[in-house]
């Protein structure tokens, strides 16, 4: 693990370098995507820019639900814990300051939906070329996540162990299964397999639902060989496999409903 490197005497997170390099990479995907499919690169780019807003609130949002014990602790001890202004920021950031995928990637879509009918946008091409983008830049995150040492692994006999990483102390002298990169390989392959779709036009206007069907098979299965606690649980499931469900049911039934919606104009086209 390496959580931090240094450079020009200061300390920069590995995760947000990968983060970073994610946005660019994704970036530069849709661009490239969206202007052989003869679009404007700036209508994508300020469409990114908007979700990527629902991003950074949903995620951090999603958060601070998985910390509900904490938060009610809080309000409950509230004067003997909020002594000041500074008291209450601290403690803000403890709730809110980490984010969670899942999150993100609602609040994305919650921003982009209402983003692009407002402005009229054709939705449907819009998500087909944005759905590779998503694997792509949670690639670069969750290599980000085994540098920094988060989201880590179960204790196995197959794995790697990490000494004297100070950032999560949790995971050092103890052997753990390399989740978070199992994850990072499923979601290029992911990537591939959507912009190949992607590129011979299969699917239109269901990417985006083809992703979320995936990924959501993928996170439910692979949060069995997460080690750390802290994400929320909930009948036995954690947070992240409870909203992998409900996303598998709605893709679906979206995909059921569009289809049925297809046929029937088909035939509709036919009597005509």
């Amino acid at each position: 693990m390496l959580p931090y490197l240094n450079i020009f005497g200061k300390e920069i997170s590995t995760y947000m370098l990968c983060v970073l390099a994610g946005v660019f990479t994704a970036g530069i995907y849709v661009c490239k995507t969206a202007k052989k499919r003869g679009h404007d690169n700036n209508d994508y780019i300020i469409f990114m820019l908007v979700s990527a807003i629902g991003v950074f609130f949903g995620g951090h949002i999603l958060y601070g639900i998985t910390n509900i014990p904490f938060i009610v602790e809080v309000v409950k001890n509230w004067s003997s814990l909020i002594t000041s202004f500074w008291s209450f920021i601290k403690l803000f950031v403890m709730v809110f300051g980490g984010s969670v995928f899942y999150g993100g990637l609602l609040g994305g879509m919650a921003v982009g939906i209402i983003y692009g009918r407002k402005k009229k946008l054709d939705l449907n091409e819009y998500s087909d070329i944005c759905a590779p983008m998503v694997p792509l830049f949670h690639f670069f995150g969750r290599i980000g996540c085994f540098l920094g040492g988060c989201c880590y692994g179960i204790e196995s006999p197959f794995g790697i162990t990490v000494h004297g990483n100070e950032l999560v102390p949790t995971i050092n002298d103890v052997q753990r299964f390399p989740v978070q990169l199992l994850e990072a390989g499923l979601n290029l392959a992911l990537f591939f397999v959507l912009a190949h779709l992607l590129k011979k036009n299969r699917f239109k206007g269901s990417l985006f639902a083809i992703y979320l069907i995936i990924y959501s098979v993928i996170r439910f299965s692979d949060e069995f060989l997460r080690g750390d606690t802290y994400r929320g649980f909930l009948f036995g499931l954690s947070t992240s496999q409870i909203i992998s469900i409900l996303i598998f049911i709605g893709a679906v039934i979206f995909l059921v409903v569009k289809n049925k919606k297809k046929l029937s104009d088909k035939q509709l086209y036919k009597t005509e």
